[in-house]
């Protein structure tokens, strides 16, 4: 917090950005984006594990992301056809995409094969034996075979939100690991799927060890197994869900994962494979709104005030959906000298679910006009946004140690109709 800017991130008032592009906007850091995807990889190299990392662009998927964690030498790991066609724009090569997610659809998987990308995470038997007829029906492959793991369900509880676990056994995530080996062992007779290890993952915003250890040290023994029948198994894919600290949690640093990984799984003689989303992007954006309004509460009923701003439930999701928790912090620096009182913050949606945060201790001074920054939105923030209500999308930009630019303008009304087209009967 700047004396004179206020609030600045990478040396840039977020004001300066605010006033320029309009609000609700996003911006993101690109210098934090690079540190912290150099710090993963620090941890991995460390340990000396044979590490390869795909950024699960779920988590963020601009252009501008992409591009920069392609030079930290990332791939990607998509959940989508139209996430590879963003990879590919983003110059992110073909060998580097990873493609998870239970709903691949035929046309998304022969885009896959057709691309050549670098694995395909099957995630049941149907979806195998789809695969591999769509494979053995696509012309011109040239003997190619496409590499595909199997992800396996290990009914382990990652210990986190109950809408971002995905490896128990009642999620719909993966195989069952005590089918599995029998899957691995039938898949190797496909003539053009190339069947080249495990995938797991079990959760998002992880804090413990011991989900992680549970999981990988159960991929482990299945490895064991498989090669002892005679099975090649060349790689293992850990997932992400390594979690950071919103409010006040314990969030470990990348060394414990590392750790964990090269105690179940480093003496396998296997290439392991890495999906870090929220981790390496959460930290990096900022969701910046202005207050619209303040509306008293009712003090003999213990509610306090309210502050509406303009950003609402439509533009970042995660505490309507997941009741998350997001640091807010003015923008202006008067603010910050002001004594603190609770605030309900919310948004203007028509929805009694457009909240972001109650009883909130925020400086007492904060009135129509000023402007807030929500703190950790680089993850399932601007990915996340939809046009309920008729809001366009908001803008966005990215501020690079002392720099910035606009990444995307703000959706106009005229955009977003331009859009829908009438029955020719109307």
């Amino acid at each position: 917090m700047d004396a004179r800017d206020g609030l600045l991130f990478e040396d840039v008032p977020v004001h300066q950005i605010a006033q320029t592009i309009g609000t609700p906007c996003w911006i993101t850091g690109a210098g934090t984006l690079r540190r912290r995807a150099a710090d993963l990889k620090a941890a991995f190299t460390a340990r000396k594990l044979p590490m390869s990392f795909h950024f699960a662009m779920k988590a963020q998927d601009h252009q501008a992301t992409l591009r920069i964690l392609k030079d930290c030498g990332y791939g990607v790991d998509i959940v989508s056809g139209g996430e590879m066609t963003r990879a590919l724009t983003a110059g992110i090569a073909p060998e580097a995409i990873v493609f998870s997610g239970v709903g691949k659809s035929d046309d998304e998987l022969r885009a896959a094969i057709t691309a050549r990308i670098g694995q395909i995470n099957v995630e049941s038997a149907e979806e195998l034996y789809r695969l591999a007829a769509l494979a053995d029906a696509m012309p011109n492959r040239d003997n190619f075979r496409m590499r595909v793991t199997l992800r396996v369900n290990p009914d382990v509880d990652a210990q986190t939100h109950d809408k971002i676990t995905t490896g128990r056994a009642d999620d719909k995530f993966g195989i069952a690991y005590d089918q599995a080996l029998a899957l691995y062992a039938e898949a190797q007779g496909f003539s053009s799927l190339r069947v080249i290890g495990l995938a797991v993952h079990l959760g998002s915003q992880m804090l413990a060890a011991e989900p992680f250890r549970k999981g990988y040290q159960r991929l482990a023994d299945m490895v064991r197994t498989l090669r002892g029948q005679g099975h090649p198994v060349e790689t293992v894919d850990c997932g992400g869900g390594l979690g950071i600290s919103y409010r006040d949690e314990i969030a470990p640093a990348p060394d414990m994962l590392a750790g964990v990984i090269a105690e179940t799984l480093g003496d396998l003689d296997v290439a392991l494979g890495l999906e870090p989303g929220r981790w390496l992007a959460a930290p990096t954006g900022l969701f910046v709104t202005t207050i619209i309004e303040t509306k008293a509460g009712n003090p003999e009923r213990g509610t306090p005030d309210f502050l509406i701003v303009d950003g609402g439930m439509n533009d970042l999701a995660r505490p309507s959906m997941y009741d998350s928790w997001h640091g807010i912090l003015p923008i202006s620096p008067t603010a910050t000298h002001s004594p603190l009182k609770p605030w309900h913050v919310v948004g203007p949606v028509c929805e009694s679910s457009d909240v972001f945060a109650r009883n909130r201790p925020l400086p007492a001074n904060l009135k129509r006009g000023d402007m807030l920054a929500f703190l950790d939105a680089g993850a399932y923030g601007s990915v996340m946004s939809s046009t309920y209500n008729s809001r366009p999308f908001a803008a966005q930009a990215m501020v690079d140690n002392g720099r910035w630019a606009p990444t995307r303008k703000r959706q106009t009304l005229e955009e977003l109709i331009a859009a829908e087209t009438l029955p020719d009967w109307l």
